[in-house]
């Protein structure tokens, strides 16, 4: 049992990118048994401690603490990242491809979510959400869309979007995966 309250802030120190990092290693595909995956959710993609700084230099991401520790993160990626790692120049070249509503996205105002964690002793506590409306909180004055990719195969993860309001607007494969392209429009309200 945890004896302290989860606090949502956004990342303003290295300690926080490198218990990021210390969490993404947890949770990585690479780490996961396939049950695992099923049950737990994984994460794709591996950053490195430079990627998040430059990261952290255009947009703070969204943590939640507890015990001065980070329990989970929600990356930021403004269309600034897309050059940091191949595989975002690949998630915004396909995102901008895309209409929403019969508007090409690479017109309209959002940003990509690079990626969503909760330690799982953590899990079921209202921390993934919570982090969703971090996001909505602190970005929402620039944004009007948060986009994002699933594995489609990560049933828990596409569940946990869809049920904060995220709907999705493509799949398709690429050579690693079916992957989902979802967007949480903030324009609607709540």
């Amino acid at each position: 049992m945890h004896s302290q309250a989860v606090t949502i802030t956004l990342t303003s120190t290295q300690q926080h990118l490198a218990q990021i990092l210390q969490l993404q290693q947890l949770y990585h595909i690479s780490v996961q048994s396939p049950q695992l995956q099923q049950q737990m959710g994984f994460l794709t993609l591996q950053h490195t401690l430079p990627v998040l700084q430059q990261m952290q230099a255009l947009q703070p991401s969204v943590i939640a603490m507890a015990e001065g520790q980070v329990v989970g993160y929600a990356l930021s990626m403004p269309r600034q990242c897309r050059h940091l790692m191949p595989a975002f120049d690949s998630m915004f070249s396909h995102a901008d491809a895309l209409e929403y509503r019969q508007h090409s996205l690479h017109q309209l105002p959002y940003y990509m979510m690079g990626q969503i964690c909760v330690h799982e002793s953590w899990q079921g506590k209202g921390i993934f959400d919570a982090l969703y409306r971090g996001h909505r909180q602190h970005f929402k004055p620039a944004y009007n869309y948060l986009v994002t990719e699933i594995a489609t195969r990560n049933l828990r993860s596409m569940r946990a979007h869809q049920r904060i309001g995220f709907e999705v607007i493509t799949i398709y494969t690429d050579s690693q995966d079916e992957w989902a392209t979802v967007i949480w429009d903030w324009t609607i309200d709540e």
